[in-house]
């Protein structure tokens, strides 16, 4: 009777419905918290790429990689006399670092530096392809992909899986720098 019992509620349990993890809507404006969250499906006005098409994009060398994972800060009560070594930062070959570029807000410094490395990457061209990234569920690479729409770049691509999706897929990595500022 008891085994009877288990095979029952066994069964039970595979009829209860399994929520899978949906995607949250897109925001009016940009993600100011919690950015290591859950991301949209979709970015209006950007094409959101899948790990085999930023592949196929970055094989084809037709855009211009953008990072826009934040640099960690060196610490500021180190004690003297302590080395500090920044975490590597591992990135898809060719890319452009332009850390802290993802945030909900930016300081007019931020926004300068960010224009003027987009001007940079792009060749002062609204048209290139730039591919925009950081981490899976990342809302920067969102946030940034989105600015970029704002500042009139049309063909902008958002790759949601970032540096994550492409380590998982075992596609070449290098480590990078961020672009001074």
């Amino acid at each position: 009777m008891r085994k009877l019992a288990r095979v029952i509620a066994g069964l039970l349990i595979l009829t209860i419905p399994v929520r899978a993890q949906t995607n949250p809507p897109e925001l009016e404006g940009y993600r100011t918290d919690n950015y290591r969250a859950p991301v949209p499906a979709t970015l209006a006005g950007a094409r959101v790429l899948a790990t085999e098409e930023a592949e196929a994009i970055w094989r084809a060398g037709t855009a211009a990689f953008i990072d826009v994972l934040p640099h960690p800060p060196k610490p500021p009560n180190l004690p003297e006399g302590t080395i500090w070594r920044d975490k590597p930062r591992h990135n898809i070959p060719g890319s452009v670092w332009l850390p802290d570029t993802g945030y909900g807000m930016l300081g007019a410094a931020t926004e300068d530096y960010l224009r003027a490395g987009l001007a940079r990457a792009s060749g002062g061209d609204t048209a290139k392809l730039l591919v925009i990234y950081c981490q899976a569920d990342c809302w920067m690479s969102w946030n940034a992909a989105k600015r970029l729409l704002s500042y009139g770049y049309s063909n902008v691509a958002w790759y949601p899986d970032g540096t994550d999706g492409w380590q998982r897929a075992n596609l070449p990595v290098e480590e990078s720098q961020p672009v001074p500022r």
